[in-house]
């Protein structure tokens, strides 16, 4: 007659290593987010894209300050100024702002006088936006400095590098206006994975 099993006790030496690595604690994880990888150059490119971006956001929301202007109010404007005379539908597919939120801000510019509203022509439902360019005086002195040194920064690099640039940003801008591949749900919900704290 078999004697019976003794209970068996698990410890580091039973696990396996793929069972601990399945497993890892949280801190470590906390940890690695506040790592930010530098060792491959899509991590050193991924790298001087985030400083950049928090540059920029520092710079446009100083120059937005400067003229009494909300971040997102001098946005809608930066974005009027690439796109042209939109409408309130465009302007919150390439803002990515709620109807709503598109609404308020645009009632914001118009009292201070940046943008008119006007019937659209192709549509009588719905309104152009349009900016009044003599508003944007104030921020033309603001970026033109900044303009300046860009154009200086892309005139010492080679035409292929320039044409590289142009193809990465389009893809990237391509990734940005799918919806499906956007990382922000509705109204500005911002979808977070379902084990995180």
């Amino acid at each position: 007659m078999s004697s019976p099993s003794k209970p068996r006790f698990v410890t580091k030496r039973s696990l396996e290593p793929s069972a601990r690595k399945k497993a890892p604690a949280k801190k470590n994880r906390a940890l690695d987010l506040l790592h930010v990888p530098t060792e491959t150059t899509e991590d050193r490119i991924l790298f001087e894209i985030r400083k950049f971006i928090a540059a920029s956001i520092f710079f446009n929301s100083q120059a937005a300050e400067k003229v009494g202007l909300s971040l997102t109010d001098s946005q809608m404007i930066h974005t009027l100024q690439l796109y042209g005379p939109s409408t309130p539908t465009r302007l919150a597919a390439a803002t990515g702002l709620s109807s709503g939120g598109v609404t308020v801000a645009l009632d914001r510019l118009e009292k201070g006088g940046f943008i008119r509203r006007e019937p659209n022509p192709d549509d009588r439902r719905s309104l152009l936006i349009h900016i009044n360019p003599a508003r944007l005086l104030k921020l033309k002195g603001i970026y033109e400095d900044v303009e300046a040194e860009t154009r200086r920064c892309l005139s010492t690099l080679p035409k292929g590098d320039l044409a590289a640039v142009i193809r990465f940003f389009e893809a990237l801008a391509a990734v940005r206006a799918n919806p499906a591949r956007n990382i922000i749900g509705p109204r500005g919900s911002r979808k977070i994975p379902a084990d995180a704290d």
